[in-house]
């Protein structure tokens, strides 16, 4: 059974970047199949100097500050859309799953009095108890993941509706809540994290390279790990210069990325995270290797609710409120966008972690630059969804040169 389990996750590992433990297959071609994630980089590159050309203050400390944290929710977000993806199955409702849940902490706090901690758990809890009523209906009835979280995003908007009253908003009145969103790090608390941030990211590289050298995988040259260190380095300390700046390193940022490292850890390290990667990639072919396929459905539906309610804390502390508004729009929407212009596939078993955080970079600087240019919201849908058809594109044709090679 164990080897079934094996030969299954090693199916969903060929194009991911995963362990030679992890994912059991030796990459034989050189040139990397997943293109997703340079052609990301690149675009993020090219719109970041675009709207530096055409107005000035794009780079400039104080809004990169403002765009950390816009982007901060719908990065928050995109990170468990990116789980569901890549598990091969969609959530429409984490918008409203946000809303409910910042509904249920400001009533917590504000009408109820309790404390801050009580409130963030009741939200957190209220996100998960939606996460598993959704995942049983997907498991246990068998409705389509689209199908049930669209249901979901209609009962849950008319729940949060119930719960914000008449007045459409509950204000928050507790110090901590309110400071969630507007707390920054002091410039040496910055310095001193950014450093820490680059040793964990050299330490986990390092660690990857040793796993995919016993595995009997093929590794980068040690020229090109060394470059990718600096790079990624060099932008860490330039992205601290800048914040600093202004008003420092928004707390809110240091959470997405506590969130990514952690959920990257989960995917990529552990028997959860391989066994999301193997039914993505061949559902069947999981079950019959002996993964419990509806209790993985049900933790990643979840988890996807657990963070949707993170990020619903985070919005209502930034805007001091919750209310009617708040989650709606097209949040999901962005959010799956995110997660695809990232380089996650649509079709499952592929992306990673970190997609998400790239992607809700670039359409969050894409609302950003085009408001400083005083584009109308109707340009920065259409220029998303350009984006996002231009990212869907590169990954189906990175997915047919995958099969002409031999891949899955």
């Amino acid at each position: 059974m164990t080897k079934g389990i094996d030969m299954a996750t090693a199916r969903a590992g060929k194009a991911y970047g995963i362990s030679g433990e992890h994912a059991g297959l030796k990459s034989r071609i050189p040139f990397p199949r997943d293109i997703a994630p340079y052609a990301v980089f690149i675009g993020l590159a090219l719109v970041w100097g675009t709207f530096q050309v055409l107005n000035e203050n794009f780079l400039s400390p104080r809004n990169l500050s403002n765009l950390t944290l816009q982007t901060a929710v719908l990065g928050t977000i995109s990170v468990g859309m990116v789980m569901v993806l890549i598990l091969g199955e969609i959530d429409l409702s984490v918008g409203a799953i946000a809303g409910v849940s910042a509904g249920v902490l400001a009533l917590t706090s504000t009408n109820f009095g309790a404390p801050a901690w009580v409130a963030i758990l009741a939200a957190i809890a209220v996100g998960a108890v939606i996460g598993l009523i959704q995942s049983a209906a997907i498991t246990g009835i068998g409705i389509p993941s689209f199908i049930a979280t669209l249901a979901g995003l209609l009962v849950w908007q008319g729940v949060q509706l119930i719960i914000v009253g008449s007045n459409g908003q509950i204000a928050l009145t507790d110090p901590f809540l309110k400071a969630i969103a507007s707390t920054y790090l002091s410039p040496i608390a910055g310095w001193t994290l950014a450093v820490a941030g680059i040793a964990v990211m050299v330490g986990w590289r390092l660690a990857s390279r040793a796993s995919r050298v016993r595995g009997g995988l093929t590794v980068r040259s040690a020229g090109s790990e060394t470059a990718i260190i600096a790079a990624a380095s060099v932008l860490v300390l330039v992205a601290t210069w800048l914040l600093n700046g202004y008003f420092g390193i928004p707390v809110v940022l240091v959470l997405l990325i506590g969130l990514v490292a952690i959920m990257s850890f989960v995917m990529t390290m552990t028997p959860f995270g391989r066994h999301v990667y193997a039914i993505g990639g061949n559902r069947e072919a999981a079950r019959r290797a002996g993964i419990r396929v509806p209790l993985v459905t049900i933790s990643v539906f979840v988890t996807i609710a657990v963070i949707a309610a993170g990020a619903g804390i985070v919005e209502a502390s930034r805007e001091f409120s919750a209310s009617s508004a708040l989650g709606g729009g097209t949040l999901q929407l962005n959010a799956i966008a995110a997660a695809v212009i990232g380089g996650t596939s649509l079709f499952g078993g592929r992306g990673k972690i970190y997609h998400a955080l790239i992607g809700a970079l670039v359409v969050g600087s894409v609302e950003n630059g085009l408001d400083l240019l005083g584009q109308p919201a109707a340009i920065q849908s259409i220029t998303t969804g350009i984006i996002l058809a231009l990212a869907v594109s590169v990954d189906a044709i990175s997915r047919r040169r995958s099969a002409a090679r031999g891949g899955r």
